[in-house]
């Protein structure tokens, strides 16, 4: 090997050795500084059923119900306040009783949740399954209790409304639900025991006179005037799109009659009007 050769070999190991420095130490910072994400743990409620073992204990195995006072009684060791705990907190207390009350010398508890009915949300409208759905963990979000409830039923509107109490004051959000499958939304939130969604129905429009299809319709996003002539089918032989009227309940309940351009938006409960052509 020529000294030329050795020169270039000296050369790529002065180069290459920082380079692998700088790549470990930027993934250690890396790893350093990424954030977990903590899932909080499933607290028991008022109404749960739970079902508790003790290792090599077979006798003291029961099934309980949490009291309203979050309250359970286990063998040996009476009353246990469990209510606002956490499943391995409340294992923890039970093992910490049996422990100290000289009943097991190294007890090994476990708490199976048989019946979770101390923590859950509802959901209630126009979604295909509703009702009230038990917190199995405490990252339910929105779009989860909507899944659970089948999603939007047939009818069923674009909008959400979230009411719940947050620090012990009520809350009352509107969440747009085709938002909350888009890349990221601050709207799909994870929801607290007791919070209730509704999903009203879908708004509507109405059209008559000389159109294909009079009735009603649903009034999609930003819809013009002249989509909901065509959601009518068009005008009739007879009829025109000259003179169209729309009558508006206004907010004060008012009601106004006015003659509309094609490309303005339609609002819920616009009334379309198609007259008949002279000619």
């Amino acid at each position: 090997m020529t000294r030329f050769h050795i020169e270039v070999l000296m050369l790529k190991k002065l180069v290459t050795l920082p380079l692998i420095f700088f790549l470990c130490f930027a993934a250690a910072v890396s790893a350093a500084t990424a954030t977990p994400q903590v899932e909080r743990e499933y607290v028991l409620g008022a109404g749960d059923v739970v079902r508790i073992t003790v290792f090599q204990n077979p006798d003291l195995t029961t099934e309980t119900r949490v009291s309203e006072t979050g309250a359970i009684t286990f063998p040996l060791i009476g009353s246990v306040q469990v209510g606002g705990q956490s499943v391995p907190a409340a294992e923890r207390l039970i093992a910490s009783r049996l422990r100290s009350g000289g009943f097991v010398q190294q007890p090994q508890v476990s708490i199976l949740p048989v019946e979770m009915k101390g923590n859950q949300v509802a959901v209630l409208g126009q979604v295909n399954r509703p009702g009230r759905y038990p917190m199995e963990t405490f990252n339910l979000k929105v779009s989860d209790l909507l899944a659970l409830a089948g999603g939007v039923a047939q009818g069923g509107g674009d909008v959400a409304v979230l009411i719940g109490t947050r620090d012990g004051k009520p809350v009352r959000r509107e969440i747009d639900i085709p938002g909350l499958f888009g890349a990221a939304t601050a709207d799909d939130l994870v929801l607290s025991s007791g919070d209730v969604i509704y999903v009203d129905r879908a708004p509507m429009a109405y059209i008559y006179g000389e159109v294909q299809r009079p009735g009603a319709f649903r009034l999609e996003r930003n819809m013009s005037v002249m989509q909901g002539l065509a959601t009518g089918g068009g005008t009739t032989a007879r009829g025109t799109v000259r003179g169209l009227r729309i009558h508006r309940r206004e907010a004060g309940g008012e009601l106004k009659v006015f003659e509309p351009g094609l490309d303005d938006l339609l609002r819920a409960d616009d009334v379309i009007y198609v007259k008949e052509s002279l000619f």
